[in-house]
């Protein structure tokens, strides 16, 4: 069976870059800094310095993506402590945590939050008009399918 998660109103809105992709992630957020101020925003260490120092706008801060930010972004999506991700990674650069990178973006999607990876898909999600409305998440029972697996590797 599936469960309903409602997104409020207010989204919490958790901003990761990599290096060379930061500028680009500031950008994006002094164009969207009027409807972004109007949510909570969460960022990965320089990441989250950058955008506050930037644009005036508060955002939690939490470590650096390789010392562990990553991490903890993706708990706080397991614990649905976040709505949105929006993650600027850098496709060109190999990132010492790339493990941790592809655990993040995986646990976006098991959690199905809306995640933006670029500018054009951070600017659909940014505009639409769901952004500034409740929506109701679907997060799918993924209990049925492990047993399903647990039940394989019996056999």
């Amino acid at each position: 069976m599936k469960s309903i998660h409602p997104l409020p109103i207010q989204k919490r809105i958790a901003l990761v870059a990599h290096d060379g992709r930061k500028k680009d992630l500031l950008d994006w957020v002094k164009f969207n800094k009027t409807t972004l101020s109007t949510h909570f925003l969460y960022g990965t260490g320089t990441t989250g310095k950058i955008v506050s120092d930037e644009t005036g706008l508060p955002v939690k801060s939490l470590m650096s993506g390789p010392l562990g930010g990553d991490q903890q972004i993706g708990a706080m999506i397991a614990e649905t402590e976040l709505d949105m991700l929006v993650f600027f990674w850098d496709p060109l650069e190999q990132q010492p945590h790339d493990p941790d990178v592809k655990a993040l973006l995986r646990i976006a999607v098991l959690y199905n939050i809306p995640t933006a990876s670029n500018r054009a898909t951070a600017d659909f999600l940014i505009s639409s008009h769901l952004i500034n409305e409740e929506y109701d998440r679907i997060l799918p029972n993924y209990k049925k399918r492990l047993r399903r697996l647990i039940e394989e590797d019996d056999e």
